[in-house]
C-alpha cells in the first residue's frame, strides 16, 4: 500500500506555509557573507531583545523541569501587562499556535473561515489543514475590509472572520467602528494585533463586552523574541478555557517564559526600540516614495508594502538577495508584483536605498 493512500485526501496537495528565507540555506549562493546579509523579509526586530533576557537565560538552572502547563504566572504577568483578568489570557508558542488551537477548537470539516485577502496565510493554512472551508473576501482597492461583502458572505457554516491589524502584508489598519460592525453579527471574530506596539491601536478593552472577539498578541516582534516563539491571546473566558484543555501540555517553553518576564520588566527599552523603528519607518518610506518605480503604502506598522511599477517584483526580490539583502516577494492576486520590506536600522536602510537605486540604473 503506498503512504499515499492512508493520508487525508484534502492533504495531498497541500502546498505548506512559505516561510522568510534563513540566511545559513544562502551562505554559498549570493556574493556576500552570510554574516553580512541583511534581513528585511520577516518582520523581525533589529534591535534584538532586552539585554536583560539574555543575562537571565545563562542564569537559568532549571531546563530539566517542565513549565507550569496551567501558565497562572505567565497568564498574571500577561494581565499586568494589558489589564484584563487572567481568565481572558492564554499563551502559545507564537501566536501562530493559538490560531492553530482556535481554528481546531470551533472549525469541523466543511465549516466556513472568512478571510479578508490580501491578509497573513496563516489563517488559510491553519483552515485548510484542518478540513475546513476558506471564504475568501476581496479588500477594496486600499485595502480596507468590505463590511457589506463580509456580511454577505456570512451563512450558517461560517464559524471565523479573521482580521489582521495592522494588516499584514498591506500594513494598514481597521477602524475599530468596522470591528464592532463584525463583531455586531455575533460571529467569532479574531483581530491579530500582532503589531500592535507599531499602531498603538487595540481593541482589547472591547472584549469584556463582546463574547464573540478574540484578540491575538505576539512577543516576536516589538520584543524582539521571534526565536523563542511565544505569544498570547485574549478570549471569551469560556473559550480560554477550551484552548486551556485542547493545547500540547507545556506549550510554552521555559526559556519563553523567563524572556517574557525579563521582557516586561524592561518595556521601556523596548518601547524605546519601538519608536526607533517608527521614526524609521517614516524614512524608509520618505526614501522609497523618491524612487519612480516603487510605489510604498503607507504603514502602521513595522514594515512598508511596495508595489514594482516598472520591471518584475520577483526579479528585484532576486537581484536584491544576490546583493544579500533579503525581503518578502508575494505571488498572489493584488500583490502579485509587490515586494514587503521590513523596517531595519538606518544603516539597513542605506544599504537598502542604494541597492535599489543600482538596480534601478540611478
Amino acid at each position: 500500500m503506498g503512504i499515499e493512500k492512508l493520508i487525508r485526501k484534502e492533504l495531498l496537495y497541500f502546498g505548506g506555509y512559505s516561510a522568510a528565507t534563513s540566511p545559513e540555506t544562502l551562505d554559498g549562493k549570493i556574493d556576500v557573507a552570510t554574516s553580512d546579509i541583511i534581513k528585511l523579509d520577516a518582520n523581525e526586530n533589529p534591535y534584538g531583545c532586552s539585554p536583560r533576557v539574555q543575562k537571565a537565560l545563562a542564569k537559568y538552572k532549571q531546563f530539566n523541569i517542565y513549565p507550569d502547563d496551567g501558565q497562572e504566572r505567565l497568564r498574571k504577568m500577561l494581565s499586568d501587562y494589558i489589564g484584563v483578568d487572567p481568565k481572558y489570557i492564554v499563551a502559545g508558542s507564537g501566536s501562530n499556535q493559538l490560531i492553530d488551537l482556535l481554528v481546531r477548537l470551533l472549525v469541523a470539516k466543511g465549516d466556513e473561515v472568512i478571510n479578508c485577502t490580501p491578509t497573513f496565510g496563516i489563517y488559510s493554512f491553519s483552515t485548510r489543514l484542518c478540513g475546513g472551508t476558506l471564504v475568501e473576501v476581496p479588500r477594496q482597492s486600499d485595502f480596507s475590509i468590505d463590511i457589506n461583502k463580509i456580511k454577505s458572505a456570512i451563512t450558517p457554516r461560517t464559524k471565523i472572520i479573521f482580521i489582521a491589524n495592522p494588516n499584514n502584508p498591506t500594513a494598514n489598519l481597521t477602524p475599530e467602528a468596522d470591528i464592532k460592525a463584525l463583531l455586531d453579527t455575533g460571529m467569532p471574530v479574531v483581530i491579530d494585533e500582532a503589531y500592535y506596539e507599531f499602531s498603538r491601536m487595540t481593541v482589547v478593552p472591547l472584549v469584556k463586552k463582546y463574547d464573540n472577539l478574540v484578540v491575538l498578541r505576539t512577543f516576536s516582534k516589538w520584543a524582539g523574541l521571534a526565536g523563542l516563539r511565544v505569544g498570547y491571546g485574549v478570549f471569551p473566558p469560556e473559550i480560554a478555557d477550551f484552548i486551556l484543555r485542547i493545547k500540547i501540555p507545556y506549550n510554552v517553553n521555559v526559556a519563553a517564559l523567563v524572556a517574557v518576564e525579563e521582557s516586561l520588566k524592561d518595556t521601556d527599552y523596548l518601547m524605546a526600540s519601538v519608536n526607533k523603528t517608527i521614526t524609521e519607518r517614516k524614512r524608509l518610506f520618505a526614501e522609497l516614495k523618491k524612487i519612480e518605480w516603487l510605489k510604498p503604502y503607507p504603514s502602521k506598522a513595522n514594515f512598508i508594502l511596495c508595489d514594482v511599477l516598472k520591471g518584475n517584483a520577483k526579479q528585484l526580490y532576486q537581484q536584491l538577495q544576490s546583493k544579500g539583502i533579503l525581503v518578502r516577494y508575494f505571488d498572489q492576486a493584488r500583490v502579485k508584483n509587490c515586494i514587503r520590506i521590513s523596517v531595519g536600522k538606518p544603516e539597513h536602510t542605506d544599504t537598502l536605498i542604494k541597492a535599489l537605486r543600482q538596480i534601478g540604473g540611478e
